[in-house]
């Protein structure tokens, strides 16, 4: 487990990475999903063209990189290196974010570029962040209860708790989450989208399941019948990601229903998948909403079997029924301006990551209270007028 925690002191930035890199450097010699270390630049391709149908769009005017360099992790890491050459705003943007620390959970299987690029695109130093490497165990949800622990024993009096995988990429500004917390809806209730257990779902839940070589959960078979759940509760079904009240993380943490049903739950499959909306639906719950359904824009996701409903289709490619974005699908993703997307890859399409990215941090400045350092930027735009003028 490692704990990036930032309260003002960037060092603690550097040194977190740094962990990091070192465990990516461990790590390589295991099974090939293991984060990979960075073995190309962060920053050398050029813009594509259809980045244009991204705002700020211009006929005049496009996007130029601030700096073109090969970033290596082979020679000793320096602080003040990484911070300006990966670009990392290392200051508070407004009072209303310093007013609202977020805390972040990050599990990442695989991409350490991905990760590099993500982390870059939420970092605040006075939010916290707790960065599980996982070989793509199937306990996700235990590895966000070890950093549960470890978050409310930081000095940082964060106000809300989100989860993420390696494949996320924010579309929301880090502003922008602080005012969809705090809106109406959400001030005092926890977001976990789901409803109670389908019953084509219900399996899942009545049978033991046992993981297989560490990389899947098989069926026991209709021979090994789960008990009912602890506390006569009822199972809902929804996603794995949440945003959740500080207080909820106590309870998740301390109260017997959520211990009891943990241990329930280990033999079960997709744990994540129930666990966390099951208790936000208890009534005792900290923010809980015994009523809620699938309310909560945390993610853009393109599932296979939504197409042509939800959405037109993936622009890039499928992966177990989820879409691999690609440029074409940043115009749907911005239109429905969810807290984060899911999934990137830096390997297959790693334009639409470009583009994407861009367009946040762009955005992410044009919301700043405070003067703009040029390391912020990851690009400048230039007048191709003027260039084709001087040229």
């Amino acid at each position: 487990m490692l704990q990036l925690e930032s309260a003002k002191w960037s060092f603690l930035l550097c040194l977190g990475i740094s962990i990091l890199i070192c465990s990516v450097i461990y790590l390589k010699g295991k099974p090939s999903y293991a984060p990979r270390p960075l073995h190309r630049t962060l920053s050398c391709r050029p813009f594509p063209e259809s980045c244009k149908a991204l705002p700020p769009t211009s006929s005049y005017t496009r996007w130029e990189r601030t700096e073109c360099q090969e970033l290596s992790f082979n020679n000793p890491l320096n602080c003040s290196r990484i911070q300006s050459e990966l670009h990392f705003i290392m200051e508070t943007l407004s009072k209303e974010e310093e007013d609202y620390p977020l805390a972040f959970i990050i599990t990442i299987h695989k991409d350490l570029e991905m990760f590099v690029r993500l982390l870059r695109a939420i970092y605040a130093p006075h939010n916290i962040y707790c960065i599980h490497i996982d070989a793509k165990a199937p306990e996700d949800y235990r590895a966000d209860i070890n950093c549960m622990e470890d978050l409310v024993r930081s000095p940082v009096k964060w106000q809300r708790v989100i989860n993420l995988c390696g494949q996320d990429f924010p579309v929301q500004s880090n502003l922008e989450l602080v005012r969809y917390m705090q809106d109406a809806e959400w001030r005092d209730n926890n977001m976990t989208p789901g409803v109670k257990q389908p019953k084509d779902m219900q399996h899942r839940t009545q049978i033991q399941h046992i993981e297989v070589k560490g990389e899947q959960v098989a069926s026991m078979g209709q021979g090994y019948q789960k008990t009912p759940p602890p506390h006569n509760l009822t199972i809902y079904f929804g996603t794995a990601y949440y945003s959740l009240q500080r207080a909820f993380v106590e309870y998740v943490l301390t109260s017997s229903v959520a211990k009891d049903l943990l241990e329930w739950s280990k033999d079960t499959y997709s744990p994540d998948e129930h666990y966390w909306v099951t208790l936000n639906h208890v009534e005792d719950a900290p923010g809980s909403n015994v009523n809620a359904g699938w309310e909560g824009n945390i993610r853009a996701i393109k599932w296979k079997d939504q197409e042509g409903t939800a959405h037109q289709g993936c622009n890039g490619h499928y992966v177990r029924d989820i879409c691999i974005y690609n440029v074409e699908d940043l115009p749907w993703i911005i239109e429905k301006n969810s807290m984060f997307a899911n999934k990137f890859e830096s390997s297959s399409f790693p334009e639409a990551l470009d583009c994407l990215e861009q367009w946040h941090r762009h955005k992410v400045l044009q919301q700043a209270t405070v003067p703009i350092q040029i390391s912020w930027q990851l690009a400048t735009e230039v007048n191709i007028s003027s260039a084709t003028v001087a040229g």
